[in-house]
């Protein structure tokens, strides 16, 4: 069987572009789509090899821009995260907990969020940023709920109730932290 003909180059990115190396893989085996992913600090674009080079330049830059605004959504910094809490706190608590700071933290490695209702300050941790908004929003709720009942009491679960996807984001923690527990075995490389 013949080896598929495939061409890999390796460049610098567009200015501005935040990797520091782009490299295009080229696949016979690959007819039209273009996909693209972040491997340490270079961006892999996979493209089919028929591609002419004005093509690949310009589907270098679609996926570059792509995976950029896909990581600047996943990353909300503190002032859009107490915009949220704000939100969050109107919509399941009719406005009633009102933190004093809301942030990212990275020393909370064992815990996804902590609050302190005598400051009134909530602290999410950073191993939240990148995961479905949901989850974000009901560890929000969460700690918002803390601001109004210190404990984890029933009047603690009761409140929770307020925010419809409890259960699911309580769901998908805990295969997060089931996840963590696995083995770590090598990832297959797909070329």
């Amino acid at each position: 069987m013949p080896a598929d003909p495939q061409r890999s180059v390796i460049s610098e990115p567009p200015r501005g572009s935040g990797t520091s190396a782009v490299e295009v893989r080229r696949s016979s085996r690959r007819n039209r789509t273009v996909s693209a992913y972040r491997e340490g600090d270079r961006t892999i674009v996979l493209i089919p090899a028929r591609m002419s080079e004005a093509e690949e330049q310009r589907w270098v830059t679609v996926m570059l821009d792509k995976l950029a605004a896909q990581e600047s959504r996943k990353l909300l910094g503190d002032a859009e995260l107490a915009e949220r809490a704000e939100r969050l706190s109107a919509q399941c608590f009719g406005g009633r907990a009102r933190p004093t700071s809301v942030r990212w933290v990275t020393n909370q490695n064992t815990r996804w969020g902590s609050c302190t209702p005598a400051e009134g300050s909530i602290r999410l941790s950073h191993r939240l940023q990148g995961m479905p908004e949901y989850v974000v929003d009901y560890v929000l709720v969460h700690e918002l709920a803390h601001l109004l009942v210190p404990g984890h009491g029933p009047r603690f679960w009761r409140l929770l109730e307020a925010y419809p996807k409890t259960e699911r984001a309580r769901g998908y923690l805990e295969g997060v932290v089931a996840a963590e527990r696995l083995p770590h075995l090598p990832a297959a490389r797909e070329e």
